[in-house]
């Protein structure tokens, strides 16, 4: 079982929306122009500005998938964890990310959202011009995992860190 990641989202109108994720929230550049983004982990500032084509936050079911295709960790099944990984990092230049327990909280402030337009998405759903996202692990809803007992998912992440 897992619990999802949820997406609490302010957009440059006002408007406010939320969703889950399976996988990862990812906060994407619109535009040709680089995304400038605070990270905040439980209210304290960590990253002041990263310059970058994005950010996401992984659940260990989501980090063998776009997570990794963009040099984040990977993390085993039933790891109390979330991997934090930037996009094409241009500044800070030697920051590769964050593992980080499962019981954060973090927010992404979009610095500059006017000229710089950013998206949001949790797994498929997207939220464009995003000003703000707060991200945690939502431990009201537990969902159950379905797999082949031939084809253990858990012995595949496994081997995937040996490839």
């Amino acid at each position: 079982s897992l619990n999802p990641l949820r997406m609490d989202v302010q957009t440059e109108s006002g408007t406010g929306t939320s969703a889950l994720a399976i996988n990862e929230i990812s906060l994407l550049r619109q535009t040709n122009q680089a995304a400038h983004i605070r990270i905040l982990v439980n209210d304290i500032v960590k990253v002041e500005e990263l310059i970058c084509d994005g950010i996401l936050l992984s659940t260990a079911a989501g980090s063998t998938a776009y997570n990794f295709s963009v040099r984040g960790p990977i993390l085993p099944l039933g790891t109390d964890a979330l991997a934090l990984t930037p996009i094409s990092p241009f500044r800070p230049r030697r920051w590769n990310g964050a593992i980080l327990p499962n019981s954060v909280h973090v927010r992404f402030e979009v610095l500059d959202y006017y000229k710089r337009a950013v998206s949001a998405t949790a797994d498929a759903y997207e939220v464009r011009d995003v000003v703000s996202v707060e991200a945690y692990e939502d431990k009201n809803i537990v969902l159950k995992l379905l797999f082949d007992p031939d084809h253990s998912l858990e012995e595949r992440i496994l081997n995937e860190q040996f490839r």
